[in-house]
């Protein structure tokens, strides 16, 4: 099956949500949540990641989670990861109480789209892909992780686990880069980048995806998004949809003039009205 067999049927089987002019949706991807050891690379952005989900449920918003929420490639205990991340699972679980929580899955938590794993480890609905459908002018958004685009972690994903687990696990100690990953093979990035923008332009949709984590917003030449991750070295990017625009912005830390340190968020260049796009 090609590239654009796999997202189609992807979109086929998305979830349904409503835009109305008054949601509020936050999109994040790639947490790649760990088992707290040296290789949990969402560990020294969790507190930003705490502080923006406390900022989003305050505020009202839907929280849509995009793939790879988990690292269940280099991790085999999903319990391993509940655990070091107690904090985490539980502002989820205040969001999901209100039916304010979704979660797309991606490559290295596609685990999650089987009934068995759900309803043994988190007893919730994980889906392919979801589709926010604008009620005011008909516009669909198209979200979904973005993996499809590459053979090796979709078709192929199991042989792309198991370089992971038993071979470039153990190299990433020696700063020997994962071949297998878009977000870290500059080549394979633009490859898939590319596929996905061209996607969106044929069938005119938006579209926004995480997978190779470089967060981008698109425009009406090129209507593909990115939420980049929560796992760059300086903080954590995501996709807010509110007042049915598209807004990308970066939660860091920063200092006040007293020394002390917050979360900041920032926005990542102006809001996209979705109109534009169209």
């Amino acid at each position: 099956m090609g590239f654009e067999n796999r997202i189609q049927k992807t979109f086929k089987n998305s979830l349904r949500l409503p835009l109305h002019p008054s949601s509020r949706y936050v999109i994040i991807s790639d947490c790649h949540r760990g088992c707290g050891r040296a290789n949990d690379n969402f560990l020294h952005n969790e507190y930003l990641y705490l502080a923006a989900l406390k900022y989003y449920f305050q505020r009202g918003f839907t929280y849509i989670e995009l793939g790879d929420g988990d690292e269940l490639w280099e991790n085999r205990s999903m319990e391993c990861i509940k655990e070091n991340h107690e904090q985490s699972f539980e502002m989820l679980s205040l969001f999901y109480a209100r039916k304010r929580f979704y979660t797309v899955y991606g490559n290295h938590d596609i685990v999650k789209k089987y009934t068995n794993f759900q309803k043994k480890h988190l007893d919730m609905e994980f889906y392919p892909g979801i589709v926010l459908h604008d009620t005011l002018k008909g516009h669909e958004i198209f979200l979904t992780h973005g993996h499809q685009a590459d053979l090796l972690n979709s078709t192929f994903w199991p042989l792309s686990r198991f370089l992971v687990r038993y071979l470039w696990k153990m190299l990433e100690y020696l700063g020997v880069p994962d071949p297998t990953s878009a977000a870290k093979n500059n080549k394979r990035k633009k490859k898939t980048e590319k596929k996905l923008a061209n996607w969106a332009i044929k069938n005119k949709y938006i579209l926004i995806s995480g997978h190779t984590h470089h967060p981008m917003t698109g425009s009406k030449d090129s209507p593909y998004c990115n939420t980049g991750s929560c796992v760059h070295p300086t903080g954590i990017t995501a996709i807010e949809i509110e007042r049915r625009t598209i807004t990308l912005v970066k939660w860091s830390v920063n200092t006040k003039r007293n020394l002390t340190l917050y979360a900041s968020r920032e926005m990542l260049g102006s809001a996209v009205s979705i109109d534009s796009f169209f």
